[in-house]
């Protein structure tokens, strides 16, 4: 089993790996058939549940300076785009970056996206209820892993703010 974890590990990208290893917080690494990497589809197939998975999301302003931020919520929540958001960027407009967009600003595509390893620069806001959680599940940086770690890790990633009301619960 030891190596099929360091294999695992192996797998991710070398940004993530480091960034994972730097905060030492312990954290496991899951296999993902890359079709299944959307959150809702990995929880169902492997028996995960919802409220234990997190996601990242790019969002963009789209009027003014062009400005990024990095999202992280709960999979059961929904970011509060048109007001938290749109405040924060300090932007009249806000909208999702495309997967173009997500691909040249943090390396990596749709359904692999990850706090570690993302630019410092790159404001990272995680949703005050994704705290309150004793772990998440996260993208690895590549569709074909899920990185399973301590919300305590958010506190050691670059240019992190805990931000209450980020996003609404779903239903």
């Amino acid at each position: 089993m030891l190596a099929a974890m360091s294999d695992l590990k192996d797998r991710l990208p070398p940004v993530v790996r480091a960034a994972m290893d730097a905060a030492g917080i312990p954290y496991e690494v899951m296999d993902c058939d890359p079709d299944l990497a959307d959150t809702a589809a990995f929880c169902a197939r492997y028996g995960h549940a919802l409220e234990d998975s997190a996601n990242a999301i790019l969002v963009k302003s789209k009027t003014g300076e062009e400005k990024f931020a990095a999202c992280v919520v709960l999979a059961t929540h929904r970011l509060d785009v048109n007001t938290t958001i749109r405040k924060k960027l300090e932007a009249r407009k806000v909208s999702f970056a495309d997967p173009g967009e997500t691909k040249r600003i943090t390396g990596m595509e749709l359904g692999g996206v990850t706090p570690p390893g993302l630019p410092a620069e790159l404001p990272l806001w995680i949703d005050g209820e994704v705290m309150r959680r004793p772990f998440v599940i996260l993208g690895a940086g590549i569709r074909a892993a899920k990185i399973r770690v301590a919300t305590e890790f958010f506190l050691h990633t670059p240019n992190t703010e805990i931000v209450e009301g980020l996003a609404k619960p779903v239903g």
